[in-house]
C-alpha cells in the first residue's frame, strides 16, 4: 500500500467512524451498533462481494494494530475511571461490591459452563472466554444511560459495574491464558504470582503517577495548555510500564488511576475530562472500524445456531442468574432488578482482549479461530438487544419518565417561580436551584422540588433526581454564573438544551460572555433579569397558557396582545416542551399550547 492509499485510508477510517457516531446519535441508537455494522461492511462483507476488503487494519497498521488497539483501550478505561466518584457508593456501595466480586464468579462459572455445552469448547478455552464474558462494556453503558437515565442509583450502579469489571474480566482472562500455556502443573502458583503482581503493579505504578502529576498541577509546574497532553503521557507511561512487567495489567493501573484523580480536592481536572471524553470518542470510532473490518468471511461462516442459542442464553439466563444471586437481600426493588438484568452489553474491551489472545491461541487449538466471531456475535447481539429494549423496559417498569420535558431552573427568584409553577401546572416536572436561602425556603412553600446550593458544586448533580428533566435554564441575574451553570451541565443536557437570560441590556457597552461559553438566549429581545425584576416589583404580570387552535390562531393570538406580552414556551401536540428563544423560536402550529407572560393594563 502507498503512501498515498494509506493516507487516504486513515482518513477514510476516521471520517467514516465519526459518521457512525453521529448516525448512532440521530437514530438514538448506542454508537458502537452502526461502527460494527461499517466495520463489517468495509472488511468480510466486502470480500464477500468484490473479494477483496476496501479496508484491511494488518495492511494498514501492520504490526502498531494491536499496540494501538492496547493503548487505546487503556486510554478509554482511564477516562471512564474519571468518572467514578467514591460518593455515590454511599448509597450503592454493598451492591456495586457484590456486582463486582460475586457476580464476576457467577457470570464467568455460567458463562464456561454454557460455551462448553452449547459451543462445544474444551473446558480450558470455555473458562477463558467466560473470564472475557465478565466484561459489560462502559463504552456502550455510558451513551445508553445518557439516553434511558434511569430512576435512582441505577445509573450509578451500571457505571461503576461497567467500568471497573472491566481490567477484573481482562486479568481474570490472562490468568486462564497463563494456566493454559503453562500447564496444569504449574497454574495455580503462577496464577497467583500474576494477581499479587497486577494488584501491586496497579497500586504502585498507579498511585506514583497520580500523586506526581497532582504534585505538579497543584505548583503550576505545567503551563495551562500542556496539562492535558501531559495528564495523557501519564497515562501512557503506566500503562506501558504496567503491561511490560505483567501482561495486561496497565489495565487496572490505567483505571485506579483515573478513580484517584478523579476523587481527590487538590486540583480540578474538569478540562482533563472534557478532553479525554473528546479522545474517547474518536479512539472508540477508530477501534471499533478496525476490529470488525479485521474479521474474515471464513470466521463468520463458523457461527451456526449453536452460537445464537448461545446468545440467547447469555442475555436471557446468565445476567439475570447474576444480578439476583449478587442483589440476594439488598435494598433493590423487583424492578430494579430485572432492569439490571437487561443491561449487559459487551464492548471494546472484550473485543479487543480477544483479538488479541486468539492470537497466542491458534498455535495451540483450532477452535481459537471460533472465539473471535463468537464474541463480535455476542457484541453485536448484547448491544442490538439493549439499544432496543432498555428504554422500553425501563417504561415498563416504571423506571423512567417516558417523556422526560421538565426544566432546572437556576434561580428560584419570584418570577422564575411563577413561570415554574404554570410550567408545572401543564404537567412537566421542574426543579429549583438557588444560594439564597429565603427563595428556596418560598419555593418549598410553593410545594417546588429544590436544591440550596451552587449547582456548579460537585454536590449538586449527585444529589439532585434529574431522571425527568431535559434542559436547564438559568435565570439569575448574574450573566457569568448563568454561563458557568450551563457549561457544568452540559454533558448532562447538551448544549441545545442549555438556556439562560440575556445580559443586562439597557446598558450598551455591556461585554457579552463568548458564544462558546453560554447558553441559548431566552425569549425576546431586551427581557433581561433587570426587565422581568420590574416587571415583578410593579406586580404587573401574569402567566398563562392559551390554546392554539384552528378557531384561535397564532396570529390572532399575535394581534389580541401585540408587543404587551413575552412569549416562554411553546408545548407542541405531541406534548413536548419547547423554550421560546431569542433567535431560533419554535414554530407555533394548530393544537399548540402557548405558554406566556402578559403586562396587566392599568386600565
Amino acid at each position: 500500500m502507498t503512501e498515498h492509499h494509506l493516507l487516504i485510508a486513515l482518513a477514510c477510517v476516521i471520517s467514516i467512524g465519526i459518521g457512525a457516531q453521529w448516525l448512532g446519535w440521530r437514530l438514538k441508537l448506542p454508537s458502537i451498533l452502526p461502527l460494527l455494522i461499517f466495520g463489517l461492511l468495509a472488511g468480510p462483507v466486502a470480500v464477500w462481494l468484490f473479494d477483496k476488503r476496501l479496508l484491511d487494519p494488518d495492511l494498514l497498521m501492520g504490526n502498531l494494530l494491536f499496540p494501538f488497539v492496547s493503548l487505546s483501550v487503556g486510554i478509554i478505561l482511564f477516562e471512564g475511571g474519571l468518572s467514578l466518584k467514591f460518593s455515590e457508593l454511599n448509597s450503592i456501595g454493598g451492591v456495586v461490591t457484590k456486582l463486582l466480586f460475586l457476580g464476576a464468579i457467577v457470570t464467568w462459572a455460567l458463562v464456561s459452563f454454557f460455551a462448553h455445552l452449547i459451543l462445544g469448547f474444551t473446558w480450558p478455552l470455555s473458562l477463558l472466554f467466560g473470564a472475557m464474558l465478565i466484561v459489560t462494556g462502559p463504552t456502550v453503558i455510558i451513551p445508553l444511560l445518557r439516553q434511558v437515565r434511569p430512576s435512582g442509583s441505577l445509573g450509578s450502579l451500571l457505571k461503576w459495574e461497567g467500568i471497573v469489571n472491566d481490567p477484573i474480566g481482562a486479568i481474570i482472562a490472562v490468568l486462564v491464558l497463563e494456566a493454559i500455556l503453562v500447564g496444569p502443573d504449574m497454574a495455580a502458583a503462577s496464577v497467583t504470582l500474576i494477581i499479587l503482581k497486577s494488584i501491586l503493579i496497579a497500586v504502585v505504578l498507579g498511585g506514583i503517577g497520580c500523586i506526581l502529576l497532582i504534585f505538579l498541577l497543584k505548583r503550576y509546574w505545567i503551563p495551562d495548555y500542556l496539562q492535558v497532553p501531559a495528564t495523557l503521557a501519564f497515562v501512557a507511561i503506566a500503562f506501558a510500564a504496567s503491561n511490560q512487567i505483567e501482561h495486561e495489567s496497565g489495565l487496572l493501573t490505567v483505571t485506579l488511576m483515573g478513580i484517584i484523580l478523579a476523587n481527590q480536592k487538590f486540583v480540578s481536572i474538569q478540562h482533563i475530562i472534557e478532553f479525554k471524553e473528546n479522545l474517547r470518542v474518536l479512539l472508540i470510532s477508530v477501534l471499533f472500524i478496525l476490529l470488525a473490518a479485521r474479521l474474515s468471511p471464513e470466521q463468520i461462516s463458523q457461527l451456526d445456531w449453536r452460537s445464537f442459542l448461545f446468545l440467547f442464553v447469555l442475555i436471557g439466563v446468565v445476567r439475570p442468574a447474576t444480578v439476583f444471586i449478587s442483589t440476594f437481600k439488598s435494598n433493590l426493588t423487583l424492578k430494579e432488578k430485572l432492569f439490571l438484568s437487561a443491561i449487559a452489553p459487551r464492548g471494546i474491551v472484550a473485543a479487543a482482549v480477544i483479538s488479541v489472545i486468539a492470537i497466542d491461541l491458534a498455535p495451540l487449538t483450532e477452535q481459537a479461530g471460533m472465539l473471535v466471531p463468537n464474541m463480535f456475535l455476542v457484541i453485536i447481539g448484547t448491544i442490538t438487544f439493549c439499544a432496543l429494549f432498555a428504554n422500553p423496559i425501563a417504561r415498563k417498569l416504571e423506571l423512567v419518565n417516558e417523556n422526560p420535558q421538565g426544566v432546572l431552573f437556576v434561580g428560584a427568584h419570584k418570577m422564575v417561580r411563577l413561570i415554574a409553577a404554570e410550567v408545572k401546572k401543564q404537567g412537566f416536572d421542574v426543579i429549583l436551584t438557588d444560594t439564597n436561602y429565603d427563595n428556596i425556603s418560598q419555593a418549598r412553600m410553593e410545594g417546588f422540588t429544590t436544591y440550596h446550593g451552587s449547582l456548579v458544586s460537585e454536590h449538586a448533580i449527585e444529589y439532585m433526581n434529574l431522571s425527568g428533566i431535559k434542559r436547564l435554564m438559568a435565570m439569575t441575574s448574574n450573566d457569568q454564573a448563568n454561563s458557568l451553570s450551563g457549561l457544568h451541565c452540559i454533558e448532562l443536557f447538551g448544549r441545545s438544551e442549555i438556556y439562560q437570560l440575556q445580559p443586562k441590556t439597557k446598558h450598551k457597552d455591556v461585554i457579552q460572555t463568548a458564544r462558546h461559553l453560554r447558553g441559548r438566549y431566552l425569549f425576546k429581545d431586551g427581557v433581561d433579569y433587570w426587565h422581568l425584576d420590574l416587571l415583578k416589583r410593579l406586580e404587573k404580570v401574569q402567566i398563562k397558557t392559551t390554546n392554539i387552535t384552528e378557531e384561535y390562531t397564532y396570529d390572532m393570538f399575535k394581534q389580541q396582545y401585540q408587543d404587551n406580552c413575552i412569549e416562554l414556551f411553546v408545548i407542541t401536540s405531541t406534548n413536548q416542551l419547547q423554550p421560546v428563544t431569542l433567535n431560533d423560536s419554535p414554530e407555533v402550529q394548530v393544537k399548540s399550547k402557548l405558554l406566556f407572560l402578559t403586562e396587566v393594563n392599568d386600565d
